[in-house]
């Protein structure tokens, strides 16, 4: 694909945004018990999208615990009140609902989609799902034993290895360099009593956060979200966590592994989200790594010099830290360098800023795509959560391009100079490279 031919593309897809954003219309409920939640009324297609999340997930586990917040998503479908674990999934099956968790280090979050035909029964199971899970002996062991293969095999991936490794460096004794999935030793002792006390911890309505998109309407969705979450605790277990301290480089830490290609994992502090000129930055970095292959890391390390099949850098902003991180993969032979020529390229990109073209293109590339967030009805509850999560306003969705769109030249070459620096690179290895200085 051109470049012209990418411009025209993505030049085509604002506009349909544009025409379809104004017809997208985000409602903010209430439930008679407090409980909010964004609302998108959909009737064409009779399904329900609800996603929500609850603030402080593997970052806030205690030591020893480490994997207790993953341990419990493997746990949420495995029986809930009276019924037992088979008796759940069976009428799971027969209601054809789905239901899935996830825990990120701040945050432990849930998706579930039902029939419209079928919503009273199965949100009867999330509701017991949500406020009163088992954690009975045998399922239990069958998803620790799914749990420890789980981190025996993120031991072994160099990709894992990597990422670890330079979120150590970067903030080291911090909750966030210690692994999401925990460790053999955590998973294998484990106990119903440490479930119990992970989910009484994460499972409130303080911080509660709620998404809707489907066959459903504001006053139904009211009631509804009484139904399911007003059993829950109205205030949060425990306190915040401070913010992270993300350590300056240059750091270069190598780990030596048998395989042919290096994994390299490269970074520094970042921005938080609520940081002023967080959009500004946001166009800096993907005109620097982001997504397209018109990003200039890609142009030089992959297209010029046949480096590396990927590379991506791109701001990561955490709740308690802003973190800007890289990674690219290439022969050991060549993992030097490689890592000069991304340094060289950052470096020309702080002293001089992107051209006038770039940024024209990357602009219409982050608006072009945009609308390809909202495919669905679970991916634009998706959506909607994490702009909650953000702590981000119920118009962003309208607002978001125009706010891209209005980025110029001078904040971007500021974000550059502000941003990047190459030589306080931390920089994680695995395999095994040769050529770095």
């Amino acid at each position: 694909m051109s470049a012209t031919f990418r411009v025209l593309l993505f030049s085509v897809l604002a506009l349909v945004w544009a025409s379809a954003a104004q017809a997208f219309t985000i409602q903010e409920v209430t439930s008679p018990g407090g409980i909010k939640a964004w609302l998108v009324e959909e009737k064409a297609i009779p399904l329900i999208a609800l996603n929500f999340s609850f603030k402080g997930g593997s970052a806030q586990e205690p030591d020893g615990k480490e994997g207790v917040s993953e341990f419990l998503t493997g746990m949420m479908d495995e029986g809930a009140g009276d019924m037992l674990s088979q008796d759940f999934q069976r009428k799971r099956d027969e209601l054809a609902f789905k239901m899935s968790f996830n825990s990120g280090s701040d945050f432990f979050e849930g998706s579930f989609q039902t029939l419209s035909r079928n919503s009273d029964a199965s949100f009867e199971l999330l509701r017991l799902a949500i406020t009163s899970p088992r954690f009975d002996a045998g399922p239990m062991e069958r998803v620790r034993q799914q749990f420890l293969l789980n981190v025996r095999s993120k031991l072994q991936d160099p990709q894992d290895i990597a990422w670890n490794a330079w979120m150590n460096e970067a903030m080291p004794g911090d909750p966030y360099a210690r692994r999401d999935e925990g460790t053999e030793a955590s998973i294998s002792a484990m106990t119903p009593e440490d479930l119990g006390a992970v989910h009484k911890r994460i499972f409130n309505r303080a911080t509660l956060q709620v998404a809707v998109v489907g066959d459903i309407s504001a006053a139904e969705l009211g009631a509804l979200l009484d139904k399911v979450f007003g059993g829950l605790p109205k205030q949060a277990v425990g306190s915040a966590l401070p913010a992270a301290e993300v350590q300056s480089g240059p750091k270069l830490k190598v780990i030596d592994l048998g395989i042919p290609q290096s994994v390299i994992v490269f970074g520094t502090e970042g921005i938080l989200r609520e940081d002023p000129d967080f959009i500004p930055a946001y166009v800096m970095s993907e005109i620097l790594g982001g997504g397209s292959f018109n990003s200039r890391l890609t142009d030089e390390v992959r297209e010029k010099r046949g480096l590396t099949y990927g590379v991506g850098y791109g701001l990561s902003p955490m709740k308690r830290a802003g973190l800007y991180v890289g990674v690219l993969q290439t022969a050991n032979a060549n993992a030097g360098q490689a890592l000069d020529v991304v340094r060289d390229v950052m470096a020309k990109m702080a002293a001089e800023g992107p051209t006038q073209q770039e940024l024209d293109e990357a602009k219409t590339y982050l608006t072009g795509s945009y609308a390809l967030r909202f495919s669905t009805n679970s991916a634009i509850a998706d959506q909607l959560l994490g702009l909650q999560q953000q702590d981000l306003s119920i118009d962003y969705v309208k607002t978001r391009n125009s706010m891209v769109a209005g980025v110029t030249l001078d904040q971007v070459k500021a974000q550059a100079k502000r941003l990047l620096h190459p030589d306080k690179l931390i920089v994680t290895v695995v395999g095994k490279p040769e050529g770095l200085k």
